[in-house]
């Protein structure tokens, strides 16, 4: 019977086959110790020359680290160690023998060589852990959106409409004309609210950023909702539900993968709700008084000041009512003070900023959006057909955008956006 590591606590005693890879193996002349993965999880087998034939005691001395095989035998607990076990090797069918010569060895290595290497990289403890909280992340924000009744919009890669800004963009020759990466789908999933209601879409959005710092990726994954009559009022308690389902579900499924990454589990355990809430200009007077940064009224938020902000609170922090110098052409002006917009950031705790950015409440007013894109030197005829949407039913709706891998690092603590996605891409990678 082929089983998967993480039901050997369901075959104790029995006879069972495990296919994986043999990831590292102590040996003395009687007995061998060969660490087996598959996926889901680590066992040890034990191989001792008493207990299986010469062939198969042979078979175990030959296995190389990252050799495949499928190893037969019976599933007992661990002597000493509570909800761990062991399989007592009986037989071995080996599918590969790999080259005494993986390069990813126990002694430490430069983040050049990993990211070359990232392909064999993904097989590590951390990363696998990783990965298998980001797919965590995935799920429970599908989950999250399916109870509470919003449709999946697949927003187009191929774009001739920026959503902030044409300077970040990455150029494509489409068919003799001009088109662009998507930076974000919004736009598109706000036209089809019209027709479906609570929609989001979720996928791959680009940036041509020359950004080297630890939060940044040329392509990452983003999750964007969009709700339609919701007032900005209401906006706040949606993105703190939302990220609280999230961080909930990570904390009851993925627990051993956290313990795996070395995150400070009990940091997220004592996050409370409800979130700090300040506007823009309490948190530069924060930043002001704190004595440890120059900014003026005006600025928007550097890393630094981003870090103290969030650490003064020890908690996500909401911001909220920014300049309107500062936000997108989209976005509400605050009908008490128009100098400012309807428009907030939640900032992570622990320095990794900006966690869910862009979240507004969306004009509707046709005259003042045709002004803001006249300002902002923008094509008005790509913009047309988002007009449009307005010009026939417009409301007052709200949305955010929440960048996958910046929630995976801060839920995993890792130090580098770069270990939260499968394959990243930098400024000066593409490969693997």
């Amino acid at each position: 019977m082929n089983i998967f590591i993480n039901q050997a606590a369901d075959f104790v005693g029995q006879e069972i086959t495990i296919r994986g890879w043999m990831f590292n193996k102590r040996s003395s002349g009687k007995i061998h110790f060969l660490e087996l993965r598959d996926g889901t999880g680590e066992i040890q087998g034990i191989v001792f020359v008493n207990a299986v034939s010469p062939e198969v005691f042979e078979k175990a001395g030959k296995l190389t680290i990252e050799s495949s095989a499928a190893f037969t035998g019976t599933i007992s607990k661990h002597p000493k160690l509570e909800n761990t076990f062991e399989l007592q090797v009986k037989d071995i069918e080996i599918y590969c023998i790999a080259p005494d010569d993986y390069p990813i060895g126990k002694k430490e290595h430069g983040p050049d060589f990993l990211l070359e290497n990232r392909h064999l990289w993904l097989r590590s403890k951390k990363q696998w852990a990783n990965m298998r909280i980001r797919d965590e992340i995935i799920w429970a924000i599908r989950e999250y959106m399916r109870k509470n009744e919003f449709t999946l919009v697949d927003a187009p890669i191929l774009t001739k409409t920026a959503c902030e800004g044409t300077t970040d963009l990455f150029h494509v020759d489409y068919f003799e004309s001009d088109a662009y990466l998507s930076q974000s789908g919004q736009l598109y999933t706000e036209a089809a609210e019209y027709a479906l209601g609570k929609t989001y879409c979720f996928g791959p959005t680009f940036r041509a950023e020359k950004s080297k710092t630890r939060r940044h990726l040329t392509e990452f994954w983003m999750i964007e909702p969009e709700v339609p009559f919701m007032k900005f009022d209401e906006l706040m308690d949606f993105e703190e539900d939302f990220l609280w389902y999230v961080l909930q579900s990570v904390l009851k499924n993925r627990r051993k993968e956290l313990e795996v990454t070395e995150r400070d589990i009990s940091f997220l355990e004592n996050i409370k709700r409800p979130f700090p809430r300040i506007t823009y200009h309490e948190a530069i007077k924060i930043l002001q008084e704190s004595g440890k940064s120059d900014i003026k009224d005006g600025d928007d938020f550097g890393a630094d000041d981003e870090t103290y902000i969030a650490e003064h609170f020890k908690a996500p922090v909401f911001i909220h009512r920014f300049p309107t110098s500062l936000t997108s052409f989209f976005q509400e002006p605050d009908p008490n003070n128009p100098n400012v917009t309807l428009n907030v950031d939640l900032i992570a705790p622990e320095g990794y900023g900006e966690l869910i950015g862009g979240g507004s409440q969306r004009s509707y007013n046709l005259e003042l959006l045709e002004k803001r894109i006249a300002e902002e030197k923008m094509e008005r005829k790509d913009y047309a057909w988002y007009l449009d949407t307005m010009k026939y039913g417009g409301m007052p709706h709200c949305g955010f955008g929440m960048g996958l891998e910046r929630c995976v690092a801060w839920l995993t603590g890792s130090q580098h956006v770069r270990e939260t996605i499968p394959f990243p891409r930098t400024i000066n990678r593409i490969c693997p």
